[in-house]
């Protein structure tokens, strides 16, 4: 008797979810260079994080004593956790980057006066992943540039329907 066992498409796909993304960063910020960085999450959150109840509205990463910390995401209460009472949606999480990489960060965020900010939330290889970018704030006519290039690109492709 032969078996044959179906693996869902989830198993073979290359594709991270995506729990959350930031799209107002990409508005806001011409994004320089990107990194992806671990999360420092309690058993709950990770469980709510993995079931899409989280996002990265107003949230931003700074850092305090040499490490990195991603402040204002919201990650909502796990419902089946027990004694939430004191629990924070919005806390401080710390981000765990190699060294080099911190190092980058802190001394371009110094030196050059840029931003780093949270695009995305994903998981990879069953971990929670936060994608952070180096970002220089946009001026007001870069973002009507942006929304004027936007709306070219779509009239182009309404033309070519």
């Amino acid at each position: 008797m032969i078996r044959i066992i179906r693996m869902s498409n989830s198993h073979h796909s290359h594709r991270s979810p995506i729990l959350a993304s930031n799209k107002r960063a990409l508005f806001d910020y011409e994004i320089l260079e990107r990194f992806e960085a671990g999360v420092e999450l309690l058993g709950h959150e990770v469980k709510s994080a993995k079931r899409g109840r989280c996002h990265l509205r107003g949230s931003f990463v700074h850092f305090r004593d040499d490490e990195a910390w991603l402040t204002n995401a919201t990650i909502a209460p796990y419902e089946k956790a027990a004694r939430l009472d004191a629990y924070d949606p919005t806390r401080s999480r710390r981000l765990l980057l190699r060294r080099t990489d911190l190092n980058r960060l802190m001394g371009k965020q110094h030196t050059e006066h840029l931003t780093i900010v949270p695009l995305q939330l994903v998981v990879r290889h069953g971990l929670v992943k936060v994608e952070i970018a180096l970002a220089r704030g946009k001026k007001q006519f870069e973002k009507r540039e942006t929304i004027k290039q936007r709306e070219d690109e779509r009239r182009m492709r309404a033309r070519r329907d």
